[in-house]
């Protein structure tokens, strides 16, 4: 519909054109009028503004003046509705367009939040894309919206507002991301979200070290130092540079390509009699390898004994290489989880 529209604009513009050059020459070489006040004369005559003649005109002047002025109202005409419909059209199809990421958004359930679609943003949106979990971004600057918008979910507008966050459908989040570059604004977005949504998980970017307590205080689950995390990456690489690049070879980049994964005890509970680690069999099965256990309380225990009782509500860290995570997810029918 709008290439539709763009094609009658061009026409448009050249007809107008058209009728330009076509009264310039007949004033040309009808009336002997110099380039100058031909292009005047017809200007006037196609705007019916009603200025006198530069000369006086003979009787072919007079006819070829009727047919100028008939031609340029069709025309012009023609021209005005053309916009008018363009216009409308772009209107509405813009309504649409957003009434039908509004509908989608308010179909989501247990998804992402995320605040802020800057540098920080945009890598949990491509993490997220990867592991096919679904999130709406919020985001003011039109420019990025319309950059975007084909392949992810935005709602315009500032995060710091609560209809906003209502807007992303916060209510119904699992998880928010406030990766806003100014820690007071996250602060803000931080204390709105905990308000609109108790159960929310909330991690939180951070650039100074004395924003950190307060935005826990204000309800972040976590705070996330990117420049922090990006200098003690660097200084490990010289300071034992295989070991970091094991750990970098340790992917978690999507679903297919994963070498960890987080499994809740739950889903091994229906096909396996799981009072311990060693009941689970999991590298005889497929060939993964447990390498941490999380308590319910959220005590962490690292390469954990074949004995350890398992408690409901803890989970398991398990490593293994890409085609057997794949086993282990189709073996337990276990959703693939974003491991971080």
């Amino acid at each position: 519909m709008i290439a539709l529209s763009r094609s009658k604009i061009y026409l448009a513009i050249a007809l107008m054109l058209a009728v330009v050059l076509f009264g310039v020459l007949g004033y040309r070489f009808i009336s002997d009028y110099s380039w100058i006040d031909a292009l005047y004369m017809t200007v006037i005559t196609m705007a019916t503004v009603g200025f006198k003649e530069v000369h006086p005109l003979d009787d072919t002047a007079k006819i070829f003046t009727v047919f100028l002025i008939l031609a340029s109202v069709f025309i012009l005409g023609f021209a005005i509705s053309v916009l008018t419909e363009y216009v409308l059209g772009r209107n509405s199809l813009q309504l649409l367009k957003k009434k039908k990421v509004k509908n989608k958004i308010n179909s989501l359930s247990n998804h992402v939040v995320i605040c802020g679609y800057g540098r920080n943003g945009m890598q949990a949106a491509e993490r997220l894309i990867a592991y096919n979990k679904p999130f709406v971004v919020i985001e003011k600057n039109k420019e990025v919206i319309e950059k975007h918008e084909s392949k992810i979910f935005f709602v315009e507008g500032d995060a710091n507002e609560d209809q906003t966050l209502s807007d992303a459908g916060i209510a119904k989040a699992q998880y928010l991301i406030a990766a806003l570059p100014d820690d007071a604004a996250n602060l803000f977005v931080v204390l709105s979200a905990r308000q609109l949504n108790q159960k929310l998980f909330i991690i939180s970017r951070a650039s100074l070290a004395n924003s950190q307590k307060k935005l826990i205080l204000a309800g972040a689950d976590k705070v996330i130092m990117p420049d922090k995390i990006g200098g003690d990456h660097m200084a490990s690489l010289v300071v034992m540079p295989d070991l970091i690049t094991f750990m970098d070879k340790l992917s978690v980049e999507g679903i297919h390509t994963t070498n960890l994964e987080e499994v809740a005890i739950e889903d091994f509970a229906d096909q396996v009699e799981c009072n311990s680690l060693r009941d689970l069999d999991l590298r005889n099965r497929t060939g993964c390898t447990i390498i941490g256990y999380i308590a319910p309380d959220g005590d962490y225990i690292i390469n954990p004994e074949a004995d350890l009782q398992l408690q409901p509500k803890s989970k398991v860290i398990v490593l293994g290489r890409p085609e057997q995570i794949r086993k282990l997810n189709e073996m337990f029918h276990i959703e693939a989880s974003v491991t971080s």
